[in-house]
């Protein structure tokens, strides 16, 4: 009954294009990784807890409260970053009404409504860190959380491009397309690793003068080559995907994919080796969050592209385009 309201209530919005519906599904996959970029600004200016409740920022005032604890700047920066909350919600809700209102097809409608879906999970889980005062595990499943909302925003938009009425094609055979998983697999696995690096890394996302900050107590250096091998190994993995890929041939748009991803994450573990001879500078900690969001985004599309839905043309169109 309450769904059936709501369709009726989105039917009364204008029939959105197939344009605009990319649209606002790219402004989600943007918002989703944005939100995980500032959240590590968030961390290295020590402003995890700039509000030190959750949901609201001071006890009694969801707003910063001028106190003499906490820095206005720490205050700003937490609080902004809620408040980004809010543009993340509005493009997931977007999105939502987009393709009910497209009225598209069952896939479509459920990676759609994972995004609202995920958005509250994810302020959930942000409630948790704050009130466990920056438990370094629960701000790693916080990052976890933010690269799987990219990756089901960037699948997403890959749906949302397919034609409702197309018919599965395959762009890769099957051993391949396993190996596209495993290549994901390995990709989850580096990030565990890089967010154990955090956790015993300098950065404990607030000063800890009151409190201690808990952190991980196991040796920095052993977590960081864990994470570059991890890293190793699924470059390896793309390499090999790569030439498998070109043994069988590839169309281009999967062709682009694939170069496009592995210029990211050669360019990711560039900045994770600078890192770690520069003693982990705060500006390259944001920047390699940014990388890994564009990590997680690139092998998704990647995997995506190996298996789409393609337009069905009518006896008439294929025979006058066999002939011309």
């Amino acid at each position: 009954m309450v769904y059936r309201a709501f369709l009726r209530l989105v039917d009364r919005l204008p029939l959105p294009s197939l344009r605009v519906q990319r649209l606002i599904a790219v402004a989600v996959v943007l918002t989703q990784a944005g939100i995980a970029v500032t959240g590590s600004i968030v961390r290295v200016t020590a402003s995890g807890l700039g509000c030190p409740t959750w949901p609201q920022c001071f006890p009694g005032s969801f707003t910063p409260v001028a106190v003499s604890e906490v820095a206005a700047l720490h205050q700003a920066v937490e609080f902004g970053n809620r408040m980004l909350t809010f543009v993340v919600s509005l493009f997931a809700g977007l999105i939502v009404l987009a393709v009910v209102r497209a009225r598209r097809r069952h896939e479509v409608l459920v990676y759609a409504w994972l995004m609202p879906g995920g958005t509250v999970l994810q302020a959930i889980i942000g409630g948790i860190t704050v009130r466990t005062g920056l438990l370094w595990w629960t701000v790693a499943v916080h990052l976890l959380a933010s690269m799987l909302m990219v990756w089901l925003a960037t699948v997403m938009y890959a749906k949302i491009s397919e034609p409702d009425d197309g018919i599965e094609t395959v762009q890769a055979p099957a051993p391949l397309r396993w190996l596209s998983v495993l290549s994901g697999v390995a990709l989850a696995a580096v990030l565990v690793a890089g967010t154990l690096v955090t956790a015993a890394g300098p950065h404990a996302g607030d000063k800890g003068i009151e409190r201690p900050v808990a952190r991980l107590e196991v040796e920095i250096v052993t977590l960081v080559h864990l994470h570059s091998q991890l890293l190793v190994g699924y470059l390896a993995l793309l390499i090999g995907l790569a030439f498998g890929l070109f043994a069988v041939g590839i169309t281009p748009a999967v062709r682009t994919r694939l170069f496009a991803l592995l210029a990211i994450v050669c360019s990711q573990a560039l900045i994770g080796v600078v890192q770690y001879f520069t003693d982990v500078p705060a500006v390259l900690v944001v920047f390699h969050v940014g990388g890994a969001a564009a990590c997680t985004a690139a092998t998704a599309a990647l995997w995506a592209s190996l298996r789409t839905r393609e337009q069905v043309l009518a006896p008439e169109t294929a025979a006058a385009t066999q002939a011309a």
